[in-house]
């Protein structure tokens, strides 16, 4: 079953972002675009170069009026000690959401639960709060920054622009397609 248009559940959890400890609610999402990022745990292989990538690129997704969430079945306090050990996680300035009952991670399909951890899934949540974009990948293949600014931004296009569509390898300035009978089987 698709989670297009999905609306996510209240929720409130506990996060670890720039040395706090601070409460995200569902109304501290909305109202904004948000990209929630689950990843299976702290203190793994893969996941500590996807959250440095995100890093690596987080002014760029603020300058577009969307904040990053991660989320783990981790606590926040392991969220912290993980912040403290690790070069890589140090320079996470976005909240790293606790998610130790599985909640956030059931609502959004990603749970495992044989394992108590979640799948790397990667979701594009609207200001209105529904999902409007998602991919879950296997565990041992970690994800592209790059390409998740990318699909942001042409999301936020077809929100502004519903009357134009984002083709294949889309950035933004590039054309963009009208949706028309003249096209259909051209391109």
């Amino acid at each position: 079953m698709s989670l297009i248009n999905k609306e996510i559940a209240d929720f409130k959890v506990q996060s670890f972002i720039n040395g706090e400890f601070r409460q995200v609610t569902k109304a501290d999402v909305l109202g904004k675009w948000s990209v929630f990022f689950f990843y299976p745990a702290d203190f793994t292989f893969v996941c500590p170069t996807e959250l440095e990538d995100l890093a690596n690129k987080y002014e760029e997704f603020k300058n577009i009026n969307c904040e990053i969430y991660s989320v783990s079945c981790d606590t926040h306090f392991v969220h912290k000690a993980w912040h403290d050990a690790s070069e890589r996680i140090k320079k996470i300035q976005y909240p790293m959401l606790a998610d130790p009952t599985g909640a956030l991670a059931r609502d959004f399909d990603v749970m495992i639960e044989a394992d108590g951890m979640a799948e790397r899934g990667t979701f594009v949540v609207n200001p209105e709060g529904k999902i409007v974009a998602y991919e879950v990948n296997a565990g041992n293949v970690g994800r592209n920054a790059d390409e998740l600014l990318r699909k942001v931004q042409a999301l936020q296009f077809v929100a502004a622009h519903g009357d134009e569509v984002c083709p294949a390898k889309w950035q933004p300035g590039a054309e963009t397609l009208k949706p028309s009978l003249e096209l259909v089987g051209l391109l």
